[in-house]
């Protein structure tokens, strides 16, 4: 039986804040903060031998466990301090031309937005944005709006496994699939995913995929991957070029200079708490619990969630009975939430604010009823 009561005793959160927000920064527990601070301790008893010996093996065993976790292969994994940045390193590999397309989605993360944008500018490319039906799209709409904006143009698709202000998990097997037979390659930015839905890359067969293990999977602040098809890898370069320049994909993303790899090793002790706590069975219970909260939340509003039950994860979005006009209405929200000691995000979207519930192991139904009752109050 999940107690969640019990398992929010493995981490360290306040007990004065209302965290339903894991979806943004996610929350690394005791035992994977440990992990990390006994590589700490061994990289720092004695620097040279560790960065010159055991790294490197440390890395190629972290990244094998990392990749059977995802269904991928080390080989084209490697290691990157958030998704943002593996999709930095993919944007920065392709030799983009005048006229060139970049597709993204109207839910875009907005970072990765305008690292897109800026990068596709330098070489007079220019982004294209497919929209999306909001709220509850059909996974048909998806599709049809992503064909409907590939061009002869389009030289890369970056799309979203789970989209970051609206919480859709997208059907990403069918939007690889409708690319492929185009002739685009895809740059999956899986951010939310790992630890949330369960992952085969080397089914779901996209050119790239980045993800965050920070998040869903628990892994300590700035651990999180890239992973590329065999035919990208010698392509594929880390955002920082160093020695490892020209020695393989592994080589080039394992050493980027000096840095503290603690968060990409623990990621191993994140797998297995995260197995601990019921790996899969936890993402069944983490998203029913996001469809309960969002479903009572907008009932108690009069409102509405965001997506459709196919496309529910462990998060959801209730549309508040607010106008989401003003563009510093979602932040001044936002910092009036915090200020009560509430912790969850709010989004403009389609003319209206939005809030994300994220439903974490440590999160129970109690506390998406004490939201209900404050959050009235406070709008």
């Amino acid at each position: 039986m999940h107690d969640a009561d019990a398992i929010r005793g493995e981490f360290t959160l306040d007990p004065g804040f209302l965290t339903l927000n894991h979806g943004s920064y996610g929350a690394a527990p005791r035992a994977v903060l440990a992990a990390q601070q006994e590589w700490r301790d061994r990289m720092e008893a004695q620097p040279s031998r560790f960065m010159v010996r055991e790294l490197t093996p440390a890395l190629r065993e972290a990244a094998s466990t990392l990749a059977r976790f995802l269904g991928a292969d080390a080989d084209g994994l490697g290691f990157v301090e958030n998704a943002t940045a593996g999709c930095n390193a993919v944007l920065r590999s392709i030799a983009f031309a005048p006229g060139d397309e970049v597709l993204v989605l109207g839910h875009v993360y907005g970072a990765v937005r305008k690292a897109a944008a800026h990068i596709a500018g330098l070489a007079g490319a220019h982004l294209v944005e497919a929209p999306l039906a909001f709220p509850r799209p059909t996974e048909a709409q998806v599709l049809a709006a992503l064909e409907a904006a590939i061009t002869p143009r389009t030289r890369l698709a970056v799309l979203d496994h789970i989209t970051s202000p609206s919480a859709l998990v997208l059907p990403i097997a069918g939007m690889i699939a409708l690319c492929r037979a185009r002739g685009v390659p895809v740059l999956v930015d899986g951010a939310h995913a790992p630890g949330q839905v369960p992952l085969d890359l080397i089914a779901l067969g996209p050119d790239w995929y980045a993800g965050n293990c920070h998040k869903w999977l628990m892994a300590p602040k700035g651990c999180a991957f890239l992973w590329a098809a065999p035919q990208h890898r010698a392509t594929t370069h880390a955002h920082v070029l160093s020695h490892g320049l020209g020695a393989g994909l592994a080589a080039e993303f394992d050493w980027t200079g000096t840095r503290d790899p603690s968060a990409f090793l623990a990621v191993t002790e994140a797998i297995a708490f995260h197995a601990r706590l019921g790996g899969p069975a936890l993402m069944v219970r983490n998203r029913a619990l996001a469809m309960e909260a969002g479903a009572m939340l907008a009932a108690r509003l009069g409102t509405e969630v965001g997506a459709p039950p196919e496309m529910a994860g462990s998060m959801a979005v209730v549309r508040l009975p607010v106008a989401g006009t003003m563009q510093d209405a979602p932040l001044a929200l936002r910092q009036r939430l915090l200020d009560a000691g509430i912790d969850t995000p709010v989004t403009a979207l389609e003319g209206a604010l939005w809030l994300r519930l994220s439903a974490a192991a440590y999160n129970r139904a109690q506390d998406y009823a004490a939201l209900a009752q404050r959050l009235p109050a406070l709008l």
